[in-house]
């Protein structure tokens, strides 16, 4: 019997890596956009690569969402994650939302917001065709893809753990709570939730900011703490910390832990006393948006609870 020359042996080997939906290359150090298409329109991300990540492993992705009349450009200012993934090696990606004017975009994340909720925007789909677009770009560990986001972009990360649990192992929502009263997870998804009690645009204690532009009534962040305790099946009572007043800035701190519930999965609330509609350890130059804490940095840690919870 013959054996297949060698350049039918390369459309074998090659055939092969495209049926398994492998990249066939890495994304070189560095920062890129993309764009794909999505429910008609034609959407588009930004993917930050640290230069420490190994082009032959699979590298784990944290995707951040902006908040509601923001970008992706801004939200990579403002939270400055990508500090961070150098640090620690992993793929930051920052999805624009829909709207009509690109510096002010909006996520369907059930009750809010604006225009993509208005037209009923399929952000679910979204994430999952740019996680498969990524994918055929760089080797990603499907058992480590994580989401953060604030305000309108925390609802929506709520919202993925809920109907897209199969693809996202943790969540760390800041200033924002869940969009949606209940939750349909297929499988535990543990959450760490960042939150000020002096939030004047998406309440502590849930209803209407006084500076909301949307006018939305929100659920609290401890509902949605509540439901995720519950979904997990976490204990009622939670193992309540005070952190170290490092900065001294008249703020506080306590992370109250709820765990472990199924699968060793944990829902940790992060209550920043007098904090603001902020990203906890990043200074703000908008001080419309109350104060933000350097008690702690969001950053640290939801990178630490998310290396605890990856997808079993």
């Amino acid at each position: 019997m013959q054996r297949p020359s060698l350049d039918r042996a390369i459309v074998l080997f090659l055939t092969w890596i495209a049926g398994t939906g492998t990249a066939c290359h890495a994304l070189q150090a560095g920062d890129y956009t993309f764009s794909l298409q999505s429910g008609g329109l034609t959407r588009s991300y930004l993917a930050h690569v640290p230069a420490n990540v190994s082009p032959n492993a699979p590298s784990s992705v944290v995707v951040a969402f902006h908040g509601g009349g923001s970008n992706a450009r801004q939200m990579m200012a403002f939270c400055g994650l990508n500090e961070k993934a150098e640090e620690a090696g992993f793929v930051v990606v920052y999805p624009n939302g829909s709207g009509r004017l690109s510096q002010a975009l909006t996520w369907n994340a059930g009750s809010c917001c604006g225009y993509a909720r208005l037209h009923q925007v399929d952000d679910v789909a979204l994430v999952e065709e740019l996680l498969n677009d990524l994918g055929k770009r760089m080797s990603l560990d499907p058992k480590r893809i994580f989401a953060t986001g604030i305000s309108n972009g925390a609802m929506m990360v709520y919202r993925l753990a809920s109907e897209l649990s199969n693809r996202i192992a943790a969540i760390a929502p800041v200033s924002g709570p869940m969009g949606t009263e209940t939750c349909k997870a297929k499988r535990p998804v543990s959450v760490i939730h960042f939150h000020g009690t002096a939030d004047e645009f998406a309440p502590y204690a849930g209803g209407r900011g006084t500076k909301s532009i949307t006018q939305t009534e929100f659920l609290s962040a401890e509902y949605s703490v509540k439901v995720w305790c519950k979904a997990n099946g976490c204990p009622d009572k939670p193992d309540t910390q005070t952190l170290p007043d490092k900065a001294k800035d008249g703020m506080t701190v306590t992370r109250q832990i709820y765990g472990p519930g199924r699968e060793g999965s944990e829902v940790v609330l992060i209550t920043i006393k007098g904090g603001g509609h902020t990203w906890p350890g990043r200074e703000t130059q908008f001080r419309f948006l109350g104060k933000s804490t350097l008690d702690i940095s969001a950053n640290d840690l939801m990178w630490e609870f998310f290396m605890r919870h990856p997808m079993k």
